[in-house]
């Protein structure tokens, strides 16, 4: 059984809250739920973490390296210049699926710049909440 760490970046615990026009109005539990549900239907375990510090991040990649067989990271804002936590996804050496709700692409223009994204596996962006879910299934399908 594939075991999947989900990575909730900062800001992300106030889905529902936080600028509904761009992130939904679902809630970051109702979320949580849906991808453990998830995880269950795919025959996977999956455990949650959130956290607003980039350090906290670090150590939990830095742990995941363990025990999971596939990171699902919305790394939020971290995305764009959080070396760190690129250095960590590489140093881990196992697979990192980077996912975001909004098109980044189409929203400011320091968005479209990915400094962990040429060490992730590969990137979904757009899909809403359903970026998490494509993450998740990539991990477990295509590893």
């Amino acid at each position: 059984m594939k075991r999947i760490l989900v990575i909730h970046g900062p800001n992300l615990n106030l889905l529902g809250e936080r600028e509904p026009g761009i992130y939904g109005d679902v809630s970051f539990d109702s979320l949580n739920s849906q991808l453990m549900e998830k995880a269950k239907e795919m025959g996977a375990q999956c455990e949650i973490f959130q956290s607003n510090h980039e350090g906290e991040i670090i150590d939990r990649l830095h742990a995941a390296r363990k025990d999971f067989d596939g990171i699902v990271l919305n790394a939020g804002a971290y995305t764009h210049y959080s070396y760190a936590i690129r250095d960590a996804i590489a140093a881990i050496k196992i697979p990192v699926v980077e996912v975001h709700i909004s098109n980044v692409f189409a929203r400011d223009g320091f968005r479209s710049n990915s400094v962990i994204a040429p060490v992730c596996r590969g990137s979904i962006s757009g899909f809403g909440l359903a970026s998490y879910f494509l993450g998740m299934d990539a991990l477990i399908k295509y590893e």
